[in-house]
């Protein structure tokens, strides 16, 4: 017993070890099943097993996080609202409003055209869905739990704002983008948007966690299936791209591998030698 659990140790020494960072999203939670696959929860418990760390880096608010339970043991830290926060246990490691002018913008945009939006306060969420956009997507598309818990509007505006979803097509984005002059767009659903601050998205909130958590940001491994992916996989050391991320990101992503469905993650640990 004791020669195997010492094989066991030199075994995962040998392996690499990298801060690794996941969306959740069509990356970590399938599409289909709204789970994480079963391959998934062996790979992050082997990586962490080997000695990297597990990260989150998500689009979603905390309070709509709640399709990690299988992995909640092994996280190390959040970067949420794509960015604009990002914590560890209990503290913060950074957090970056949007001015509030553009929030106002964006607010009446919506309003006038009667679109759907979810405005993102650093304690609640509001939701305007006068055309059952986010209901559609959000709880029955995507599963998403916990927005029945929004706050009123006039509530959430008087909080910092930190990620704002707007729902209108990517050809009306340039347009509001164009009176939004702080700030900055990710789109990972033909319906929608994240709009967050200048310097707030995914591949900033890597440089933060790496300064907070004292890591090499050229030892980190990011995985993404989204337009909203695109920074942290251009900033990581290695940047992946499911295999059902859009092309464009499989364009700039170091490595490609299969789907979430199809063992994505385990398939890309391995690759690197990290399990």
């Amino acid at each position: 017993m004791q020669m195997r659990q010492k094989l066991c140790t030199f075994a995962s020494q040998m392996k690499q070890q990298y801060a690794l960072f996941f969306d959740i999203d069509g990356t970590l939670v399938s599409f289909e099943t709204h789970e994480i696959p079963p391959s998934t929860i062996l790979a992050l418990t082997q990586a962490k097993a080997n000695g990297s760390r597990v990260y989150i880096a998500t689009g979603r608010p905390p309070i709509i996080i709640t399709n990690l339970g299988a992995i909640e043991h092994l996280i190390d830290g959040y970067i949420t609202t794509n960015g604009a926060l990002c914590f560890v246990g209990d503290e913060y490691v950074c957090c970056q409003p949007i001015p509030k002018e553009d929030v106002m913008t964006c607010v009446a945009d919506c309003q006038e055209k009667g679109n759907s939006l979810i405005v993102v306060g650093r304690k609640d969420v509001a939701v305007l869905d006068p055309k059952g956009d986010v209901d559609r997507i959000f709880r029955q598309m995507l599963a998403v739990k916990n927005l029945d818990k929004a706050a009123p509007l006039d509530v959430v505006l008087q909080q910092d704002i930190l990620q704002l979803t707007p729902f209108f097509p990517a050809d009306y984005e340039p347009l509001l983008m164009a009176r939004l002059l702080q700030c900055v767009s990710g789109r990972w659903h033909p319906e929608f948007t994240d709009i967050t601050a200048n310097g707030a998205d995914k591949g900033k909130g890597i440089l933060a966690m790496a300064r907070h958590e004292g890591f090499d940001p050229s030892r980190t491994i990011a995985f993404g299936d989204g337009g909203n992916d695109t920074s942290m996989i251009l900033q990581a050391g290695i940047g992946i791209a499911m295999g059902n991320a859009i092309d464009d990101l499989k364009r700039q992503a170091d490595y490609v591998t299969t789907s979430v469905d199809d063992d994505g993650i385990l398939n890309a640990l391995r690759h690197f030698e990290v399990i």
